[in-house]
């Protein structure tokens, strides 16, 4: 796993590859959504940051409020649904 969050590109590929088998599973894009906030928060308080874009998502998140916080979890499912 420290190799997929080492690099920006592999960190989007591994979460289109879970995004994909959770679909794949019958979750709905929200039930997504809320599990990717619950994930957001958690690297946002317990992993450093391992390059300039998680650093980025990092202080994007901790400014953020729930609303906001909310809304870049539906974003980065979005991107990675493209990967």
């Amino acid at each position: 796993m420290s190799t997929v969050l080492n690099n920006f590109e592999s960190w989007k590929h591994f979460l289109g590859d879970r995004v994909d088998a959770a679909k794949q599973m019958g979750i709905n894009e929200e039930a997504i959504s809320k599990l990717a906030f619950e994930i957001g928060d958690f690297l946002s308080n317990k992993v450093d940051p391992k390059n300039e874009e998680q650093r980025i998502l990092k202080d994007l998140w901790d400014v953020g409020d729930e609303s906001e916080r909310q809304t870049m979890a539906r974003l980065m499912v979005k991107l990675a649904d493209r990967h």
